[in-house]
């Protein structure tokens, strides 16, 4: 080869080289930011609470595409990404790991059950993303020993106050004098109604005449039924779940018990209308909202419209957990976990369920009232606004 040749040859190799190092991205050079605003979901999709989860799901669902189609949050879309918890407080614990480890989500909504969401807090400290839980009632979801989880934030009114709410709605509305309680020894939402209904009813003068337990899953309750008869209260206060309130309201009055019966957020679905109509008419229910107020009819057409079927009292609370975590977005103006969860501290929304003003001491809404809704002849009646004095 020619030396001409081989110094051509050289000079063409430098001028690919020099070509391709101008164009090679630098190393250093930051990644798109993302377009998407991921955020986790979780409650009950399987066992005996499917239907509230399922309904909880789809309303976070539908109002994610809602928003989206109106140009998202920040310019992002959201993203709602789900799991089953099947109702159990440790594979609560997995999905929240899941859920904060592998998919990365800014936020979470849910579980819709108080041992599921006082199960997650120490998974939410440890990857500083906040929970949004729904129907968690149970005190200890927020707080524990006097101090606030930093992380744990809720939509809904506590247990004491909805088993104040009742009881003094049974003592001073209803005039009620003797009372029976049957609750399940299992559960922290039905201990936590129990123990406050019990302690307003004897502060308002009423007696606690027996006071009974059952074990979930359960499906006979006419042992304990019997000794509730023999007492004769004028009052069965039920704070439990609609599957064992229509079996033990059904079971009550074939026993011929007569005492009107009364219980909390765990009741409303059509669920129980379809299992002990006739044994649960006259019933009286604490509840997050009045379900014919004019107010939530538009949430509950559009509902309807997309999934064909009626929006259950979970999809009222998820709903208002979207709004709260919506705002919480924007007031933080970033997609950042712990400036979202700061910005939880200070919500103060209107939501369907009531105003959502969030106490910083608490990570609870402050001075929502609740709904005394009363069961006549299988549809939900709504009485009044009530707030124990």
């Amino acid at each position: 080869m020619s030396k001409k040749i081989t110094a051509i040859l050289l000079t063409c190799i430098m001028i690919i080289t020099i070509g391709m190092t101008g164009c090679a991205k630098p190393a250093d050079t930051a990644p798109t930011a993302s377009d998407t605003i991921k955020v986790g979901w979780m409650g009950s999709l399987t066992g005996d609470q499917a239907v509230w989860g399922q309904c909880e799901f789809n309303t976070v669902k539908m109002l994610f595409e809602e928003i989206n189609a109106k140009g998202g949050v920040l310019g992002k879309q959201l993203e709602a990404i789900g799991y089953d918890t099947k109702g159990d407080p440790q594979e609560a614990v997995n999905v929240a790991k899941r859920l904060t480890s592998q998919d990365k989500v800014v936020a979470i909504i849910g579980p819709n059950a108080s041992g599921s969401a006082i199960s997650i807090a120490s998974t939410l400290e440890q990857a500083k993303v906040a929970d949004i839980a729904t129907v968690a009632t149970n005190p200890k979801v927020t707080v524990l020993d006097g101090k606030v989880k930093p992380y744990n934030f809720r939509v809904c009114f506590i247990d004491p106050y909805q088993g104040a709410v009742a009881a003094g709605y049974a003592a001073d509305v209803l005039k009620f004098k003797n009372a029976a309680i049957l609750y399940d020894v299992a559960d922290d939402y039905s201990q936590g109604l129990a123990e406050y209904f019990e302690k307003t009813f004897i502060e308002k003068g009423g007696a606690i005449v027996v006071k009974e337990g059952f074990k979930g899953g359960d499906v006979d309750f006419r042992p304990q039924l019997s000794k509730i008869k023999a007492a004769n209260p004028d009052v069965i206060f039920m704070p439990y779940f609609f599957k064992e309130v229509a079996l033990s309201a059904n079971q009550a009055r074939e026993l011929g018990i007569t005492a009107a019966l009364m219980g909390g957020d765990g009741w409303p679905s059509d669920q129980l209308i379809t299992m002990a109509k006739d044994a649960v008419n006259g019933s009286y229910i604490v509840n997050h909202l009045d379900f014919d107020d004019p107010e939530v009819q538009d949430l509950k057409t559009r509902y309807k419209a997309k999934y064909n079927q009626d929006l259950e009292l979970n999809g009222f609370l998820g709903n208002d957990a979207v709004l709260m975590l919506v705002d919480a977005i924007q007031r933080a103006g970033e997609v950042d976990s712990e400036k979202i969860a700061k910005a939880l501290e200070t919500t103060d929304i209107k939501g369907v369920t009531g105003t959502i003003k969030i106490g910083k001491d608490t990570h609870n809404p402050e001075g929502k009232e609740a709904a005394i809704i009363k069961l006549v002849d299988g549809k939900y009646v709504f009485q009044q606004k009530y707030s124990p004095k």
